[in-house]
């Protein structure tokens, strides 16, 4: 994934995954190589339902992959890796995103 080739949607999906401290973690642990749920849970001190909704996330924005295989004695088993991506964010860059951008859900309301 290059943020040359992305949508604005999809820089907004891979900015909303990455905003958040856990899901900067998985990255970060998955980013020598691809692990096993189970083992990755016990890395980073996480449930496994908590690993799986922040993987969900990520894997939606494109930032990771999951694949589920089977164990030697008959277990499935589901490994993740970190995709390879680039974000590069320039404000020429978001210009151009700008026509592919998604309405706001609040209508154009200032909330902050």
């Amino acid at each position: 994934m290059d943020s040359e080739d992305l949508t604005g949607a999809q820089l907004l999906a891979a900015f909303a995954a990455l905003a958040n401290p856990h899901r900067l973690r998985i990255i970060a642990a998955l980013a020598d190589g691809r692990q096993y749920v189970s083992l990755l849970a016990r890395q980073l001190g996480m449930s496994r339902p908590l690993l799986h909704m922040h993987l969900q996330k990520l894997q939606a924005a494109g930032l990771v992959s999951g694949e589920l295989e089977l164990s030697e004695d008959g277990k499935a088993v589901k490994y993740f890796e970190a995709t390879e991506f680039s974000l590069h964010v320039t404000p020429h860059a978001i210009k151009g995103l700008a026509p592919t951008l998604p309405e706001p859900a609040d209508n154009g309301k200032e909330t902050d």
